[in-house]
């Protein structure tokens, strides 16, 4: 296996207060269902977002989605609700990153948040033609960071073992539709 582009003698380090990243959405009818909640799939991909943008500042590249895994629905998100998202690399590996998000709704009148989703997905950095290159070290600041940090190679392990038992699997079934 060949050196990888960007792939450089020094280590390259970023602090995580770098790329944090903050989104804000008003919830407008056609974001809903007709119970006037916001769509899961409307907050994953606002989840998205803001991950990738925390990615690509820590990275200073393209970045493309590797999965989204642990995404607690938490609360209802509703028509008129300021949802706030907040982005932060957790912990960078050679080309990839796990990106930690939190979303909240603002009371504007109470002046309160409440919690309403948490995830975490896996970037990876690219280049132009799509290979994957090399990303910064991260270098954590603060015990909170540090905790993130050491519990992201955790998830890590784990989402191996799963990546792994989903290839079988597939090698098994094959390329046949089976519902």
């Amino acid at each position: 296996m060949g050196k990888l582009e960007g792939m450089e003698d020094a280590v390259v380090t970023r602090r995580v207060s770098e790329s944090q990243s903050e989104r804000s959405e008003i919830i407008f009818p056609s974001d809903s269902n007709a119970l006037g909640n916001l769509f899961g799939g409307r907050l994953m991909q606002f989840i998205d977002l803001v991950g990738a943008m925390a990615a690509s500042r820590h990275a200073r590249a393209i970045t493309i989605t590797a999965s989204m895994d642990h995404l607690d629905f938490v609360a209802p998100v509703h028509v008129g609700d300021l949802l706030i998202l907040k982005s932060s690399v957790n912990r960078a590996f050679r080309t990839s990153m796990e990106v930690g998000v939190k979303a909240m709704v603002e009371d504007l009148r109470k002046q309160q948040l409440r919690h309403v989703s948490s995830a975490y997905l896996t970037y990876v950095a690219v280049d132009r033609e799509g290979k994957p290159i090399a990303v910064p070290q991260l270098v954590c600041e603060t015990d909170h960071q540090r905790r993130r940090f050491e519990d992201a190679g955790r998830r890590r392990e784990m989402r191996s073992g799963e990546t792994l038992r989903k290839k079988r699997l597939r090698d098994q079934i094959g390329g046949e539709w089976n519902v």
